[in-house]
């Protein structure tokens, strides 16, 4: 039985990873999505057919559309959140996966709400983000910084979900355009998430052909999970499995955010890894849900 100690270390590593800050305050009042998308996910490489698929194309590069890059250098993003960027690479990312104004997408465990703003940014005033996070994270972390986040006039498509991991959307939250996972999926492994119904949820969420985002940190091969805890780091290849167990095809993956260099074994958490913080080996996947 690990200590409450051992635990609240153990969360404050991992939602620093997702770009949260310290606790406290109340919510502030949810904005609603101005209206729906009517637009297919685009993808910076495009996936092949169900009927042809076989290994994932490779992205080496990724080209950002000058719509996104403004996204990203508008000038009234946050100092901190801009000294994100350079490990995060967020204009890539948002590419990579094809993010486009008036999509319907949804972000998992949002933290403080670094990548929920740049997807408000990116869908605009016709799309919707629904940005989840789970009790554990908003009592502990996230709900001052997530609270203040949101009422800014730019998370005007953000829709704030608070609900478990194991059934992470709301009903309405349906024919979403992708769903985001970034650098915390290897946590839900010590915080005992039903990852198998978690997956399946996300399938049920997504439209055919919709995107499940996928970004996280390395574990050295044959790692497995057992890294999670104290590295914050879980193997690929387990990523790849459950996901596709849920009815998942892995259609592309992307080396932007590779580091050859990391020998992937040292902590990965943002309040140890100081200077080495965003020069972990991250593996970036877009799996697809079949039929679009």
């Amino acid at each position: 039985m690990r200590s409450p100690h051992a635990l609240l270390a153990l969360a404050l590593a991992a939602l620093t990873g997702c770009g949260a800050a310290p606790p406290a305050a109340p919510p502030a009042p949810l904005a609603t999505p101005a209206g729906q998308p009517d637009t297919a996910p685009a993808t910076a490489t495009s996936p092949p057919s169900d009927a042809t698929a076989s290994a994932p194309s490779q992205a080496t590069s990724v080209e950002v559309p000058p719509a996104l890059r403004a996204v990203v250098d508008a000038a009234d993003r946050a100092d901190a959140d801009r000294a994100l960027d350079v490990g995060r690479k967020p204009a890539e990312t948002l590419a990579f996966f094809g993010i486009q104004p008036g999509m319907k997408v949804a972000e998992l465990e949002a933290g403080g709400g670094y990548t929920a703003e740049l997807l408000a940014r990116a869908v605009g005033p016709g799309g919707a983000v629904y940005a989840q996070n789970n009790r554990f994270v908003l009592e502990r972390f996230a709900e001052k910084p997530w609270s203040e986040r949101l009422k800014k006039p730019v998370m005007k498509p953000v829709v704030r979900v608070d609900r478990e991991l194991d059934d992470p959307l709301p009903p309405e939250a349906r024919d979403l355009d992708a769903v985001f996972f970034i650098l915390f999926y290897h946590d839900t492994v010590w915080m005992e998430t039903d990852r198998a119904a978690m997956n399946r949820a996300i399938f049920r969420a997504l439209k055919p052909g919709g995107v499940y985002a996928i970004i996280d940190h390395a574990g050295r091969e044959g790692t497995g999970v057992a890294d999670v805890k104290t590295l914050h780091r879980i193997e690929e290849k387990v990523v790849r499995e459950e996901i596709e167990r849920a009815g998942f095809r892995l259609a592309a993956e992307a080396s932007f955010l590779r580091s050859p260099t990391d020998t992937r074994d040292w902590n990965a958490s943002p309040m140890v890894a100081g200077e080495k913080r965003g020069t972990s080996d991250r593996f970036v996947l877009k799996f697809v849900k079949p039929g679009g």
